[in-house]
């Protein structure tokens, strides 16, 4: 064969090495896919097992406000209602996103818009560092600190949805604030120098222009902070009381699905009732933690959209 033909047909090494990347990436994604796969049949099967297995009634199970899988009622059914830390779920994941997107949203807005160097040289190492704190020292901190303030000026325990409310808003504020900040400076420039030519003042050009272009980021920030809260364990289930309780105020002891479950999942028996109802829990913290992504995915599909 003519040597130049067969220098040309011969694969070189750097296309060998592109193949063998393309193939080590492919199974690198495959495996994650299978893990993630695996995570989510585990839960399931698991969670699932209290209605198929033990035919507890899955109306039942999310409106019922009786949580004592180890009990039975005068009807031989057992009382596994999670309404309580349901509602308690959400009450601390709304209320610490409303409390801390204000902060977060002014933050990141001085950081970018008002005093970009000095906001950020003071800001920007300030939010990092709340980023790295560990969860159970913020916990630790809203139940010496925290409750008692709670306990002091609105009486009861001190524990409860507000204390939680506090502790989450310190804890979600760097995620939606340093999110808040990228949103804000993916905003392109021209669009702020053609709203100053044409007269308006810098608070207008802020928050009429700005803000309003930035909304999908802003969005994003916003439910990837709840996602965060939903999600978070250790500190609530210190300060919140872990009351399976429905809250009747924001100072009274309840509990979450994550507190009942760092609770009790050590304390059962698997296979039993009361650990497949603890499974039960954890697949809705799993497919609320899917509904979140997916929001998240697509309020950034409709901003990219645009």
């Amino acid at each position: 064969m003519d040597p130049i033909r067969e220098s040309m047909l011969k694969v070189s090494r750097q296309a060998k090495l592109e193949r063998r990347g393309r193939w080590l990436g492919l199974f690198c994604i495959s495996l994650i896919v299978i893990v993630v796969a695996a995570i989510f049949y585990f839960v399931a099967s698991r969670g699932l097992a209290t209605f198929y297995h033990d035919k507890i009634n899955v109306w039942d199970f999310l409106t019922k406000q009786a949580w004592n899988p180890g009990t039975k009622d005068s009807h031989g059914i057992s009382a596994v209602g999670a309404l309580p830390m349901i509602v308690g779920s959400f009450l601390v994941t709304i209320f610490a996103a409303l409390v801390a997107t204000p902060f977060a949203i002014g933050a990141a807005i001085f950081m970018t818009e008002i005093s970009p160097r000095r906001g950020m040289q003071i800001l920007k190492p300030v939010t990092e560092l709340l980023v790295g704190i560990p969860s159970v020292v913020y916990g630790f901190i809203g139940l010496t600190v925290v409750v008692p303030v709670i306990r002091q000026i609105f009486g009861g325990t001190g524990f409860g949805i507000l204390a939680g409310t506090f502790v989450l808003f310190v804890m979600i504020l760097p995620t939606v604030t340093s999110m808040s900040v990228e949103a804000l400076q993916a905003v392109p420039r021209h669009y702020r120098e053609a709203s100053l030519a044409l007269g308006a003042t810098r608070w207008q050009t802020i928050y009429k222009v700005v803000l309003r272009s930035a909304t999908p980021g802003l969005l994003t920030a916003i439910v990837f902070g709840m996602a965060r809260a939903f999600g978070e364990a250790l500190a609530v289930q210190m300060v919140i009381g872990n009351a399976a309780l429905l809250p009747h105020n924001l100072v009274s002891p309840a509990s979450t699905l994550t507190s009942i479950l760092t609770m009790g999942i050590g304390n059962t028996i698997m296979g039993s009732l009361e650990n497949n109802a603890l499974w039960s829990l954890a697949l809705i913290l799993l497919l609320m933690s899917l509904i979140f992504n997916l929001l998240i995915r697509l309020i950034g599909r409709k901003g990219a959209m645009k």
